[in-house]
């Protein structure tokens, strides 16, 4: 039984800390727009980008990617489920990137609100005992009140924002530095300019590779490219026309000092043009120094050898002749290929390493430099079903095994062993190999980035905001002057006060000028 001065539990009464939803959607948008989840973000999305620095990338260099899988046959499922091969497009970096783009526009507009109201308001009025701010001075003057207020006002309106002040009021207030906050603003706004500009090249460009070998051509199209990656809003009819002839490729070797064997310059001498009929130019292609043609940039990456191999069936008969890509395994440049002869019976496939400058070392086969001084190559010769005729697509650079044989002779492997003008006869019929000479092959990165511009721009504009945050120094300053009726010598009192709004410590120094600047003028 209850009284009447007892009332019974509300069922809509709620329990501490629980939350509406509109409370906690509220809740949820204030969290995500500080600028603390801001600044996790970005340290988070630079995190992130470590891994696409350190692992080869599916689109920048595809073959590293290949070797990289082949010598780490464990981890690469775990990084293909985590997409550690296509860092910059995968979902969990999208998702920090539109987080951190989300984060920083709701922590940047309202700002932009109080810095606009804020630049529109005047300086505070001065506080009624200027004598009990952090940094303070006073002295007493035979001037006037009026005439010392003046002069305050002379002195402060260089460089300072001057308050309005009425009939009846006795001080000066004047402030400076608004600019810092627009640097601050200006610096913020900026990052969304270089995410922006990296989203407009993410979403309408595209990348691509290729190699070449020495005096081949190359058409920008799509069916010229080994490996291409387009944009999200990519169309095919965005891409220049043009096309261009590797004459000539030069490598300079280091042959003495600490760092001999290894390579100190690369230049690819093309001839390319623009549309069927510009006129034909000649660029030198080097690293860092990439072929501009309207809007699309071609990088050298990368070279390696290209052995021109020519093998012949067993009438004599070619059956495959020109150079044969092989893929550099370390800085020695020693390489490995696979030669796939298009022959429906029997097939016949050769698979094996090419050493540029071949030498014994304790009996092993080695590449003591890059240059080909000694250029051999030594293969393993497989037949049978090779898959040729499978219609499955096969990468060049792989010879399926499966259902093939090693080619024996008194049950020991035949090996291929050639320098250039040698000729292997192979057994059972299968043919000869043909070693011809060695050509050099480039790869190319072709890429059409629309957004760097914009990205540019941000990356200026970030520095000339940090610079503006870094070194204006807001501050405000307050001049009282008190008539002399109401100070004990029947002079002026003057009292100044400066107040620090940035931390930096120097307003004693701003405080002995600004009075030295006073009593100058009231001399």
């Amino acid at each position: 039984m209850t009284t009447g001065t007892e009332q019974a539990p509300r069922s809509e009464e709620r329990r501490p800390g629980e939350l509406t939803a509109r409370e906690l959607l509220r809740w949820t948008w204030r969290q995500v727009t500080s600028m603390r989840t801001a600044l996790v973000l970005l340290l988070l999305l630079a995190l992130a980008a470590i891994p696409g620095s350190v692992i080869p990338q599916a689109d920048v260099d595809s073959l590293a990617v290949t070797r990289w899988k082949d010598e780490h046959p464990k981890l690469t499922p775990l990084y293909e489920r985590l997409d550690l091969f296509s860092v910059y497009s995968s979902p969990w970096f999208s998702a920090i990137y539109l987080l951190l783009v989300v984060s920083l526009v709701g922590c940047i507009v309202p700002r932009l609100f109080v810095y606009f109201r804020a630049l529109r308001a005047e300086p505070p009025a001065a506080p009624r005992h200027l004598t009990r701010m952090p940094v303070h001075a006073s002295y007493t003057t035979d001037l006037a009140a009026d005439e010392v207020l003046a002069r305050a006002r002379e002195v402060l309106g260089r460089g300072h924002r001057l308050r309005r002040t009425g009939a009846g009021d006795n001080f000066v207030a004047a402030e400076r530095g608004h600019l810092r906050e627009a640097g601050n603003l200006l610096f913020h706004l900026s990052v969304l300019v270089v995410l922006a500009g990296f989203a407009v090249g993410g979403l309408w460009g595209y990348q691509g590779g290729v190699i070449l070998v020495e005096g081949s051509t190359f058409s920008n199209n799509l069916t010229q490219y080994d490996d291409f990656k387009p944009g999200g809003l990519f169309r095919q009819q965005q891409m220049e026309d043009f096309r261009f002839t590797v004459e000539d490729f030069e490598v300079e070797w280091l042959k003495e000092g600490p760092r001999t064997g290894q390579a100190r310059k690369f230049e690819a001498h093309l001839t390319y043009q623009q549309g069927r009929d510009g006129e034909r130019k000649e660029y030198d292609l080097r690293v860092n120094h990439p072929l501009e043609v309207d809007g699309t940039d071609v990088f050298l990456i990368g070279h390696g050898y290209a052995p021109v191999v020519t093998v012949r069936d067993a009438e004599g008969e070619v059956t495959y002749t020109g150079p044969t890509v092989f893929l550099p395994q370390d800085a020695s440049f020693l390489s490995f290929g696979v030669i796939k002869p298009p022959v429906v019976d029997p097939q016949l496939g050769l698979e094996g390493l090419f050493y540029p400058s071949f030498d014994m070392r304790d009996g092993n086969p080695v590449t003591v430099f890059g240059d080909d001084l000694n250029p051999t190559l030594s293969m393993l010769a497989y037949t049978g079903d090779l898959g040729y005729e499978s219609g499955r697509s096969q990468s060049i650079y792989v010879l399926d095994k499966t259902d093939a044989e090693l080619v024996e002779v008194d049950g020991k492997p035949v090996r291929v062993d050639l320098q250039p003008g040698d000729t292997f006869e192979l057994p059972d019929g299968l043919g000869s190999v043909t070693f011809d000479e060695v050509k050099p092959w480039i790869r190319v990165q072709i890429s059409q980035t629309p957004g760097k511009e914009v990205a540019l721009i941000g990356v200026v504009l970030a520095l000339i905001g940090l610079c503006a945050s870094l070194f204006i120094r807001p501050r405000r300053v307050w001049v009282r002057a008190v008539p002399g009726t109401m100070t004990d010598d029947g002079g002026t009192r003057v009292e100044v006060a400066v107040l620090d709004r940035s931390g930096n410590g120097e307003m004693g120094e701003v405080l002995s000028t600004l009075l030295d600047r006073l009593k100058e003028k009231a001399q």
